[in-house]
């Protein structure tokens, strides 16, 4: 696959933005906000199934440019292309680390299920995903 790369530590690169991806989309959990942001930033080796040599501080949670940029709306649901290898991925929707502006104590979030973008109130649970 040309679009990404299993590198075999737990982690993915995504060779068009250089971003390394969580391989598991679902071990940071249906989390609120707050959470979403303090798991990502905790993320280490050895946990989540990584074994890249990473230190807490180095996983931060995506933007939502990021995170729309690895979903294609004109696939079907989790509108990923064929063959990605990320694992636990979940039909439900993703935070971004991005609040949205209009809606004081909202942030952006992306449906892998419908490929939406939207925003929900961060006190509201959501799945979480982390890059570096």
């Amino acid at each position: 696959m040309t679009g990404f790369t299993d590198n075999g530590d737990g982690t993915v690169t995504d060779n068009l933005t250089g971003l390394i991806w969580l391989k598991d989309a679902g071990c940071l959990g249906f989390v609120d906000w707050a959470t979403a942001l303090t798991k990502a930033n905790g993320l280490k080796d050895g946990t989540c199934g990584l074994s890249d040599g990473s230190a807490t501080g180095d996983w931060r949670l995506l933007n939502i440019n990021e995170l729309r940029s690895l979903f294609d709306p004109g696939l079907s649901a989790p509108h990923l292309p064929a063959g990605h290898p990320f694992t636990d991925i979940q039909f439900s929707y993703y935070w971004s680390s991005t609040s949205y502006a209009p809606a004081l104590g909202g942030a952006w979030v992306v449906g892998l299920n419908n490929s939406h973008a939207g925003f929900n109130g961060k006190l509201y649970a959501e799945y979480a995903w982390a890059v570096r």
